[in-house]
């Protein structure tokens, strides 16, 4: 499927939630890995990014080497290669679907 670049170039970004490991299978622990870098995991960490007027919190996946740990809430930050990708898939008889979002780094504004 395609993705789709998204610009913050005028957007206020702020962490909402702190990162955590990215789960394929919550059961068993195993976590989800870059598909480009097998050896890195993922991560997923709320973003709140207001701009014209309005706020909206993304859950944006992030590989972990793009991730310091320094990120908490309320942090400001820059959001590197952020894209946007729709979703459907089909569990137990209904069909879902959705966008998520993913960018090669979060990192703290004046890091």
């Amino acid at each position: 499927m395609p993705s789709f670049k998204i610009d913050l170039t005028t957007a206020q970004v702020f962490v909402a939630t702190a990162p955590e490991p990215k789960m394929v299978n919550k059961r068993t622990g195993e976590r989800a890995v870059d598909r480009d870098n097998p050896a890195v995991g993922m991560s997923t960490v709320g973003l709140l990014v207001s701009d014209e007027g309005e706020g909206n919190l993304y859950q944006v996946t992030v590989p972990e080497t793009g991730l310091p740990a320094s990120l908490v809430p309320g942090t400001p930050v820059a959001v590197t290669g952020l894209k946007a990708r729709d979703w459907e898939n089909e569990f137990n008889g209904q069909k879902r679907h959705g966008i998520s979002f993913r960018a090669v780094a979060v990192t703290p504004l004046g890091a």
